[in-house]
């Protein structure tokens, strides 16, 4: 009997030992299956091409395809909600920018997640400058022009945007803000559909991150007015910047960013910053981020830690903006 005893001890012992080491085993052989990288935005529009970008080569280290699921609607919420309450386990992550995980805080009062409490931040992926651009048949030569021409037909201008909370309508309020012009806004399921409408004439003008403009204004399907950094995009050399166009209130860059659900393992998390910063290093997608006219984070920037700073830091600077915008309309 006592023999029996300590052979039911011994085996409920060795269960629990295997129970214990599990998580940590799962940890180890972390990814064992494909990865689901959600897209707020739709397929064609500048979040979506980071991400391909970024995924082929993280593929590729991680050995496990990264595959992408473009989760519209919210102007990006929508995505970020569905990110925040996967399992977090590395195998659906996001790529959050400074709409989903800093503007929305201000646009969405019942925001349904915390950008700073319910995501494991991984790693910045790239800085994007933001665009004022038009259609081609604005009859505005520059930025000045543009500016005057949108304050006397502020009333039947139409505006186009990915949606409340996403980069291109948060930017933009800002343009509007500044100049002092109340456009009617037409909103799309993504920055690529918004962008498709200017250039078939359908809405008047837009904000949008440099990614998706490159190829439109090199070909001149769209006017670029002006970039909202401080130096011009060496892939767009002819735009100037908004201080030289006389708007030096128009200041902002953009950014997307690698995030898990909140209580993803640590050892997880590094295993996806180290493979996402190995594809930062690389020549082919730094030419192919630069040539969109996307900005490398350096080194030191692309920490998890560096990334919690980061939404901190966007959140506080852009609420109170907002909710100015919001509070003179």
């Amino acid at each position: 009997m006592r023999l029996a005893k300590l052979a039911a001890i011994a085996t409920w012992g060795l269960l629990a030992a295997f129970l214990g080491g599990a998580p940590a085993l799962a940890q180890a052989d972390y990814p064992s299956r494909l990865i689901t990288l959600i897209v707020p935005f739709a397929a064609g529009g500048p979040t979506d091409l980071v991400a391909r970008i970024i995924a082929d080569n993280m593929s590729r280290t991680l050995g496990q395809q990264i595959i992408i699921e473009n989760v519209i609607g919210g102007g990006g919420t929508t995505a970020a909600t569905r990110a925040k309450r996967a399992p977090p386990d590395g195998y659906t992550i996001i790529m959050g920018h400074m709409g989903t995980h800093a503007a929305a805080v201000a646009l969405y009062p019942k925001l349904a997640y915390d950008p700073v409490t319910d995501f494991a931040p991984v790693g910045m992926v790239a800085g994007m400058p933001v665009i004022i651009l038009a259609k081609r048949s604005i009859p505005a030569n520059d930025l000045r022009e543009f500016i005057a021409f949108a304050k006397s037909y502020s009333g039947t201008l139409t505006m186009a945007h990915a949606g409340v909370g996403s980069v291109s309508h948060v930017t933009c309020l800002l343009l509007n803000s500044i100049i002092g012009a109340k456009p009617r806004m037409v909103a799309f399921q993504g920055t690529g559909p918004a962008m498709n409408a200017l250039v078939a004439g359908k809405v008047d003008y837009m904000c949008d991150q440099i990614v998706s403009v490159v190829p439109r204004a090199r070909d001149g399907s769209i006017r670029t007015y002006a970039i909202s950094t401080p130096e011009r995009s060496p892939a767009l050399p002819d735009t100037p910047t908004a201080r030289e166009g006389g708007l030096p209130e128009f200041q902002a860059s953009a950014w997307n960013a690698l995030f898990a659900p909140r209580g993803t393992p640590p050892a997880i998390i590094d295993k996806l910053n180290a493979a996402l910063s190995k594809a930062l290093d690389d020549a082919t997608v730094r030419k192919d981020l630069r040539d969109l006219g996307g900005e490398i984070p350096a080194p030191e920037a692309r920490s998890p830690a560096a990334l919690a700073d980061l939404v901190k830091r966007e959140v506080a600077r852009w609420t109170p903006i907002i909710r100015r915008m919001n509070s003179a309309d």
